[in-house]
């Protein structure tokens, strides 16, 4: 098979034995450095995506993927939005709620989010009936003015179920003593851990047509969305807005929770490029091993140049011998990146049992296990800049070989 003579004697160079063994050893670290960065990197940022899918889960399992909510005043035709909604095949499901902020009196006072919901509807957009520790959701009914907390809001108030709690919502009316918020004593019907502390501890729920009687207002804030794609959330609430004829405002969950979404995007970023700084090591290791091979190759390099090989072909020779090399350390890397993500858990147990200790104990976090989400755009991105970073470490002594001077390189020869 024809090869061209530069990749030919690269070849050459890589397969023989080296007559000074350390540079070899260089070789050989350049290798596992670049591997290790490689491996190290795939494992973290699945480990950073799998955190954060199953952050976003939590939260999202209890919240819609988008609102389409009146602009400012009550929606009243909630009915013909949730049958508009439903039609599109992009949305899964859709309920009205009314969402009003409030301080909850128990034994303690605490700000709360209170959301009036539909019962039969709210399964078609959250999980809530599932995330029931005490109680059922069916006992939100029209007119008992029943209420469900979340688990850390109810130890915190002291309250449990069948216990009563204050409500004093964010809203005013006029009164013969001037103007008071409005006031409500509620029945804790039932407890629920969403395993999020930011809604179990903020959020209270009770029946939509209570709240409704309570602020004296005909229709709701808004209508909930939950897509297939999660992704088209905000696409598909704009469209749905559009279809209404009228102004709405209009969000999905990248932007209710944009603190929390950009702030762990930013996180896993900044440790992509940090732990990239291993990959970069490595590299180095690269650049050290091939200037001491230039080095040791002298005489070869001048007897290439005295038969005619030009400064061009040999930088060619030792840029594919240190690509080679590069390329050989990246796929170790790779492999030994996804053999590592896939076993991180049984890893984890075992070391939970060698040792007898908890490295996630379920009394401190929400979550227990050690979730991944290996995905398959940033094993590519690691692979480039792995072969990127690998590349540009073999110029310099390339370029270095491309200038040795036959007469100069064989004068003690």
């Amino acid at each position: 098979m024809f090869k061209p003579l530069p990749v030919a004697i690269g070849l050459r160079y890589l397969r023989a034995k080296r007559r000074n063994g350390f540079i070899s050893f260089i070789s050989m670290a350049s290798i596992l450095g670049i591997a290790l960065g490689v491996m190290v990197l795939i494992t973290t940022l699945a480990v950073m995506s799998g955190f954060q899918k199953e952050i976003r889960d939590r939260l999202l399992q209890m919240s819609a993927h988008a609102t389409v909510s009146a602009d400012g005043e009550p929606m009243a035709n909630w009915q013909h939005a949730v049958d508009v909604a439903t039609k599109d095949p992009r949305v899964a499901g859709a309920a009205p709620y009314i969402e009003i902020q409030g301080m909850l009196s128990g034994l303690r006072v605490q700000g709360a989010i209170i959301q009036g919901i539909d019962p039969a509807q709210e399964s078609k957009v959250s999980v809530l009936a599932d995330k029931m520790t005490k109680g059922k959701l069916d006992s939100l009914q029209p007119g008992e003015f029943n209420m469900v907390v979340g688990k850390e809001l109810a130890i915190w108030l002291g309250v449990d179920v069948g216990d009563s709690v204050v409500a004093t919502l964010a809203e005013v009316q006029g009164t013969p003593m001037g103007a008071m918020p409005r006031v409500k004593r509620f029945k804790v019907s039932g407890i629920f851990e969403a395993g999020s502390n930011e809604v179990d501890r903020g959020v209270a729920f009770t029946n939509m047509q209570d709240m409704e009687r309570v602020l004296r207002m005909d229709g709701v804030t808004g209508v909930r969305l939950k897509m297939h794609d999660m992704d088209q959330a905000y696409t598909v609430a704009r469209d749905l807005a559009v279809n209404l004829n009228g102004y709405y405002r209009v969000s999905d969950w990248t932007q209710e929770n944009a603190n929390l979404y950009h702030s762990l995007r930013m996180e896993k970023t900044v440790m992509g490029i940090l732990l990239s700084l291993i990959v970069a090591m490595g590299a180095f290791n690269l650049v050290s091993s091939q200037v001491m091979l230039v080095t040791d190759k002298q005489a070869d390099i001048a007897i290439l140049r005295t038969l005619g090989l030009t400064p061009g072909g040999v930088m060619q020779v030792f840029m594919v011998q240190g690509t080679l090399i590069g390329v050989f350390g990246t796929i170790v890397g790779v492999l030994g990146g996804i053999t590592l993500t896939l076993n991180l858990e049984r890893i984890l147990g075992l070391i939970e049992t060698v040792f007898n200790i908890k490295l996630l104990p379920e009394d401190v976090y929400y979550i227990t296990g050690l979730p991944t989400d290996m995905q398959t755009a940033d094993i590519v991105v690691i692979t480039l800049v792995a072969l990127l970073m690998s590349f540009a470490a073999t110029i310099y002594p390339a370029w270095r070989a491309a200038r040795t001077q036959p007469a100069e390189a064989l004068r003690y020869e």
